[in-house]
């Protein structure tokens, strides 16, 4: 698909688009963005073009709204327009097709946030310690409900959310999650109610709780139906739920159950999107993961840098994965290089953190502050 010469106009027809800084001779980067229904990933967009442009590099974000066809013909436009290197956050394995065309015109690729599963076309990927988010959801849980002093004769209640099965790391979160639960699980002080996996190779079970596209509505109609359902007689205490976009979702259905309009459960959640630390504010949900996606951005568009200019790949505040980490590069088919920044734990004690970090605008930040 490549072509030696280079396309510079912004192709509208095929998603939205954020283009700018067309300098003829600068190395163009193409950047694939997933989705727009998740807040994080349009800021993610925005600021990987911003830094690749700060590099002096051409850049163009596109985002596919969770539709894999839409994501590979973004894909082929950059490599039709002439990109040197492509930033790919990935909706499914679909996107392999693709990376395989980007492969064979010698055009690397580095999946950014969500590893690009059943593909040996690339060798970099960037992300978060995915494991850790889900340990970091679990010790909320378990510190909140003070779980090391519940006995079995008066235990804690918990009903689960996973993410979608087609993104690698909802897998992760999960298991990092279940690793600091389930021993409170298995003595009894925590009970599941709804279904039960106890870790994301549970198939059925997994999938029973997986949130497909990490589409909000579903989340609330599952929770909807355990209200009505296996959650009638009992009173939750917790609901672990993998980011900040179906916790929202998951309190909302709450909020409508009489039993919980006072008290709500304790909510899990990631990302620390501006409404969720709005409701952690407010005593809504309970915790957040901040992942400081600015900083991840900065790191992916380095490693760009260092690629395309041969050398050393080395990145400030990140490490390469190793040893049980090594797993989170692993495609199914080759590991990949792994570079991996670590999350925070975000509840009412510590919410400036993320404020202090500059990572709302000066708008989002007053707000949170009042």
């Amino acid at each position: 698909m490549k072509k030696t010469t280079a396309c510079l106009l912004c192709l509208l027809a095929a998603g939205i688009v954020s283009c700018r800084g067309e300098r003829a001779s600068a190395p163009f980067i193409g950047i694939a963005m997933p989705e727009t229904h998740v807040e994080r990933w349009v800021g993610d967009g925005h600021r990987l073009r911003d830094e690749a442009e700060r590099r002096g590099f051409r850049a163009q974000t596109m985002w596919a709204n969770a539709d894999q066809t839409a994501q590979n013909q973004h894909i082929q436009s950059f490599l039709t327009q002439g990109a040197s290197l492509l930033i790919i956050g990935s909706i499914n394995e679909g996107v392999g097709s693709v990376v395989a065309e980007a492969a064979r015109d010698g055009v690397p690729v580095i999946a950014y946030d969500r590893i690009i599963a059943g593909s040996g076309d690339y060798d970099y990927y960037i992300t978060f310690n995915n494991f850790e988010v889900g340990r970091l959801q679990g010790k909320s849980i378990v510190n909140a409900l003070n779980l090391d002093a519940v006995t079995v004769a008066n235990p804690k209640t918990i009903t689960l959310f996973a993410g979608s099965p087609t993104d690698g790391n909802a897998f992760f979160f999960f298991d990092g999650a279940m690793d600091v639960l389930l021993p409170h699980i298995d003595r009894g002080a925590l009970r599941v109610v709804g279904p039960f996996p106890r870790n994301s190779r549970d198939g059925a079970a997994f999938m029973s709780i997986a949130t497909e596209n990490w589409q909000a509505p579903l989340a609330r109609t599952r929770m909807d139906n355990l209200l009505t359902g296996a959650a009638a007689n009992v009173v939750l205490d917790a609901v672990l739920a993998p980011n900040d976009t179906l916790a929202r979702a998951i309190i909302e259905s709450l909020r409508a159950d009489a039993r919980y309009q006072r008290n709500l459960p304790v909510v899990t959640g990631q990302d620390a999107e501006f409404d969720s630390m709005v409701s952690i504010r407010d005593n809504g949900q309970h915790s957040t993961v901040f992942k400081d996606t600015r900083l991840l951005a900065e790191a992916a568009v380095l490693l760009a840098y260092q690629i395309l200019n041969d050398l050393p790949r080395e990145i400030p505040g990140a490490i390469l994965a190793t040893g049980d980490l090594a797993e989170i590069g692993n495609t199914g088919v080759r590991f990949v290089n792994t570079f991996l920044l670590e999350p925070v734990l975000i509840t009412r004690e510590n919410m400036y953190v993320p404020l202090d970090a500059g990572f709302f605008d000066e708008d989002q930040t007053a707000q949170l502050r009042r």
